[in-house]
């Protein structure tokens, strides 16, 4: 069996194909899937799906870039989304507090008109970011850990919001190439999310040569990051029938047997959610 730790099936190009999408994965021997929330309505979401289907986990938080809602939506606090993600934790099917983080990237394309990286919505991340490591610690739940472009945010945040109660219930999910979030992993005894890119991109083939397999979860992040040879046939979206190739390159790239990296990422998936 496998498992997906982190797949969007509660997006909307999910929408009309989610008992279809997870019915193939299932029948493909992904058996387990973990849905992440991004904000307050995809966490919602992500229970009604897990709540529904067997061998689905949620997980409830507000990513950071969805922060941004906060500044332009009259009557939204951090105080209130983060109230309404701690009543999400009641539910057993709940398994993590994620995908939250920091991000100081500039997307391009965004549903926020006015979205801008200043100091403010940096400041909000953190207060998001934080207040949500105090949720998972409280609830006795993993966190999955987003980080883009913003490697020292992360880890200052989390050395000072962390708790042993984390040891092996954290991930870096969809790991940058870093040194520093590799040696605060090791440190830390946290996970890292390996994904589709690991199918084309050379630099982080050699980064996942360095990490131990034991270490290593697997996960598509669907509906993004199409492994190869789906990726140049561009048979979107990604769903979680393609972890199996992804073990299949972890397992050439690390020179281990597939059946060996099969059941160590599945073990390692089960004890970060223990599920």
């Amino acid at each position: 069996m496998y498992i997906d730790t982190h797949c969007h099936l509660n997006f909307k190009r999910f929408r009309k194909t989610v008992d279809q999408v997870i019915e193939s994965a299932q029948n493909a021997g992904v058996t387990t899937m973990v849905i992440p929330g991004t904000d307050v309505s995809t966490s919602q979401k992500a229970v009604e799906i897990a709540s529904s289907h067997d061998g689905t986990y949620a997980a409830v938080g507000v990513h950071p870039h969805h922060a941004f809602e906060i500044m332009t939506h009259d009557g939204l606090t951090a105080e209130n989304t983060l109230q309404e993600i701690e009543s999400l934790l009641h539910e057993r099917i709940v398994v993590a507090v994620g995908e939250i983080g920091m991000d100081r990237h500039v997307y391009k394309q965004t549903k926020y008109e006015s979205y801008a990286v200043d100091p403010t919505f940096i400041a909000l991340q953190e207060e998001l970011m934080r207040k949500q490591i105090q949720l998972a610690i409280q609830y006795h739940r993993a966190l999955i850990i987003h980080n883009r472009e913003a490697v020292d945010d992360v880890l200052r945040i989390l050395a000072s919001e962390w708790n042993d109660n984390l040891r092996h219930h954290a991930v870096f999910h969809c790991c940058e190439v870093n040194e520093s979030l590799l040696s605060f992993a090791k440190e830390h005894d946290m996970y890292i999310g390996i994904d589709g890119d690991i199918t084309y991109d050379l630099e982080k083939q050699t980064f996942i040569k360095t990490v131990p397999l034991s270490m290593l979860v697997l996960e598509t992040d669907s509906p993004f990051i199409l492994p190869e040879p789906m990726r140049s046939r561009k048979e979107y979206p990604n769903t979680p029938v393609n972890i199996p190739v992804i073990a299949e390159k972890v397992a050439d790239v690390k020179e281990k047997a597939l059946d060996v990296v099969k059941n160590t990422t599945t073990k390692n998936a089960q004890t970060l959610f223990s599920i």
